[in-house]
């Protein structure tokens, strides 16, 4: 295993910057995960690593050697790609001696690495099958297994699930999971699937137009989201946001007008904007309670999702066309139609200024 750092690391394809001064130390054994939506560069971040594309400018070191110039087999990792890009004429151990081989291993040393990825991804019987007598979770744990036997010092992953179906998605989550806590080895993730993130990752890297939201915990990321769009990214069902008016300050805190909702009194430190200015409430699902309104003024309830054993209530807003979403256990008391106040949770409440910056709160929420 071996750390990885990236320092102003910048990708530009013609005109256009793909990847902007991104700055990142990711420790040996770590299991990060880079997220975002389609186009934000975490692909392009993962084959910088690679080698598969050069760097414009910064510098990428692994372990204590920069690595820029080094090709991507003297690098010391191995990829395991969307697409299986598995050999249909070979089998499964041909398969994954082949990069071996074209190393020029020794042939002892290759059968002894294949049979012990084989019997750490459970492969051992599949070993003389082809690729198409083998179902897509087993071609996929072929392709780990591929990029397994060469002992890298870091497991890259694009986008491995994409192609599997929900059921087969969620066990090859875990057999990752506890792959990584078997081999203890460096993994870096890519995944648009902020599930996948939010289950796997010791450390999740959020990209959006190339630059890096925000790093940390999945449960950091989740409960103090730095931006707007974390807060709006991570997370399902996603948060809800309010237009909300600065009403006041105080020493400890500040008061909220929110069109619809009493005001609040919250934590968050708004000392440095003027009285009345415009700012953005989140809430999370689960952290609103509804009660039945006793007059037209309150929220009218437009669909009601029953999921097992929660339920996702759907309200009309006030302002702006996203409906508002509370989420609660099963079964529920609330129907189509029905008129209800909300009332969040004034401690798992978010700010955020018209830059989509998170508030400072007085008093630090812990992390779970």
């Amino acid at each position: 295993m071996a750390s990885v750092t990236l320092d102003k690391i910048n990708k530009v394809f013609g005109s256009t910057h793909i990847i902007k001064d991104v700055d990142l130390a990711i420790g040996a054994g770590e299991f990060v995960v880079f997220v975002g939506p389609s186009g934000c560069g975490k692909s392009t971040l993962l084959r910088l690593i690679a080698g598969l594309e050069s760097i414009s400018d910064g510098e990428l070191s692994i372990g204590s050697q920069v690595v820029n110039e080094l090709p991507p087999r003297e690098r010391g990792v191995g990829m395991v790609f969307q697409s299986y890009a598995l050999y249909p004429h070979m089998t499964v151990y041909e398969n994954m001696a082949f990069g071996l081989k074209l190393a020029k291993t020794a042939k002892e040393t290759v059968h002894e690495r294949v049979m012990a990825t084989a019997r750490i991804l459970q492969l051992e019987e599949l070993l003389e099958r082809k690729p198409k007598a083998l179902s897509g979770g087993q071609r996929q744990r072929v392709a780990m297994g591929r990029a397994m036997a060469r002992e890298p010092r870091i497991l890259l992953f694009d986008e491995p699930l994409s192609n599997l179906d929900a059921s087969l998605r969620v066990q090859m989550r875990n057999e990752i999971a506890r792959l990584h806590k078997r081999l203890g080895s460096t993994m870096i993730y890519v995944t648009h699937d902020q599930v996948e993130a939010m289950t796997l990752a010791d450390k999740i890297v959020v990209l959006n137009g190339g630059r890096v939201e925000q790093v940390g915990s999945p449960q950091e990321l989740y409960q103090r989201p730095a931006t707007r769009f974390v807060a709006g990214f991570i997370g399902s069902p996603t948060m809800n946001f309010l237009p909300a008016r600065l009403g006041g300050t105080s020493p400890t805190g500040c008061r909220i007008g929110v069109s619809g909702l009493t005001e609040l009194a919250l934590p968050q430190d708004a000392s440095s904007y003027a009285q009345d200015a415009a700012l953005l409430l989140g809430i999370r699902p689960e952290h609103l309670r509804l009660s039945e309104a006793r007059d037209c003024e309150g929220f009218e309830i437009v669909n009601v999702e029953y999921l097992g054993n929660e339920v996702y209530v759907y309200l009309e807003p006030k302002e702006g066309d996203t409906l508002l979403i509370q989420r609660g256990e099963a079964p529920s008391q609330w129907a189509v139609g029905q008129r209800v106040t909300l009332a969040p949770d004034p401690e798992q409440v978010h700010l955020f200024d018209p830059d989509g910056r998170a508030l400072p709160i007085k008093a630090a929420r812990a992390v779970a």
